[in-house]
């Protein structure tokens, strides 16, 4: 660069610096900050980041979809690509390298949740060893957490894991849901819960206001929405071995726990439930029922918070003795589906039109709506690992 371009650079008042580089996408933001130090300086400054995420939000730049998507093979692959969300242009936007290694015992993370950018991943599909991280593949950095306090050194457990970000204090939270006891006729304690924050970087139990005696199945998946965290949870009824199914929901801001219940729901010793978020800001719940129709329901909550408002909405018959699996909602509200081994589609609820993506993925597939951010760009000091 020429003396006389970086006088040019550093001429501009750092105000309006700040207002352009609040308007460019991710990639040139992080070229950026190459140019000089003072626009470097301005990048990395932590206010400078949520309010370019801001922004992005509310000038709609982020009509994107995360797809983890893993290939048939003997080293299970993982992918993970973006994509527009958009029915007359669903193409791959950005395709990610994945910067964790795996091991024999732990081919492959779980994503718990995605949140402004960040990617949460657990390590306890095959065997759990405790691992976490923070991933933000927009700016290639990750964060490894630190071991939690309750660990198999405790005995045999079942953890839930949960991920998102409290407005209260602007900061990301990872909890942990520990059930000490997983079978259901035994249990007599409160599951233990601790909650890690980015901004300290360290776990802690929380001791106040404990969840209902109850499980939350490791591999059940979490949903954030309006501020908190929603898992579908069980407890004997005391029938048998009928069992009551709830949402769990933890407040990220006031960190306590509360229930909301399902919907009747017919033939519950038949089915399967799942819980996955919907129309941003409620909640819905598959429902696959195994055992005669071999088929999906899709429960809505249309109006969050009121049981009276939870919706079956859409069933869907597999082909053949496949049974339909839902992975999630596209921002437009149309499920995405797995209708056989491989392919991916989409269904609109209320026409029923069905639109292959041209998506293939074998197992432990994932997808989420997705907004590019700069978090984690400045957390170096902090041990976040640039790759």
């Amino acid at each position: 660069m020429s003396d006389n371009a970086k006088v040019c650079w550093d001429s501009l008042p750092v105000e309006i610096v700040t207002q352009i580089l609040l308007r460019l996408p991710i990639k040139p933001i992080i070229i950026s900050t190459s140019v000089c130090k003072t626009w470097k300086s301005i990048i990395q400054n932590p206010t400078f980041i949520p309010t370019h995420l801001h922004h992005s939000i509310n000038n709609n730049n982020h009509n994107l979809l995360l797809f983890r998507l893993c290939e048939d093979d003997a080293d299970i692959k993982e992918i993970y690509a973006l994509h527009n969300d958009d029915d007359n242009d669903f193409t791959e936007h950005t395709r990610f390298d994945f910067p964790l290694e795996t091991h024999n015992y732990n081919p492959i993370f779980r994503v718990v949740g995605t949140c402004n950018g960040l990617v949460c991943l657990s390590d306890d599909l095959c065997v759990c060893t405790d691992q976490f991280f923070l991933w933000n593949p927009c700016v290639r950095k990750f964060l490894k957490l630190p071991y939690p306090n309750v660990t198999f050194t405790h005995g045999e457990f079942d953890a839930s894991i949960g991920f998102g970000f409290d407005p209260k204090t602007n900061d990301y939270k990872v909890v942990r849901v520990v059930c000490l006891e997983i079978d259901p006729n035994t249990l007599k304690d409160r599951p233990a819960v601790e909650v890690f924050t980015l901004s300290s970087g360290e776990w802690r139990m929380i001791t106040a206001a404990l969840p209902p005696i109850c499980i939350v199945n490791r591999f059940e998946a979490q949903v954030f929405v309006n501020g908190a965290i929603h898992w579908l949870a069980f407890r004997t009824t005391g029938v048998g071995i009928e069992l009551d199914h709830f949402v769990l929901v933890f407040d990220l801001g006031d960190e306590v726990f509360r229930e909301i219940l399902l919907p009747k729901l017919p033939n519950p010793g038949e089915c399967v439930y799942n819980l996955c978020a919907v129309y941003g800001n409620s909640i819905a719940l598959f429902q696959t029922e195994f055992v005669v129709s071999r088929l999906l329901d899709i429960w809505v909550m249309k109006e969050y918070g009121v049981v009276s408002s939870w919706t079956k909405v859409l069933t869907v018959q597999g082909p053949g003795e496949v049974i339909p699996r839902a992975i999630g909602f596209r921002r437009n509200g149309k499920v995405v589906l797995k209708m056989d081994e491989r392919k991916l589609s989409s269904q609109d609820i209320e026409t029923q039109e069905k639109k292959d993506l041209r998506i293939t993925s074998y197992i432990y597939t994932f997808v989420d709506s997705y907004v590019e951010s700069l978090v984690l760009l400045d957390k170096a000091a902090n041990g976040a690992v640039t790759y």
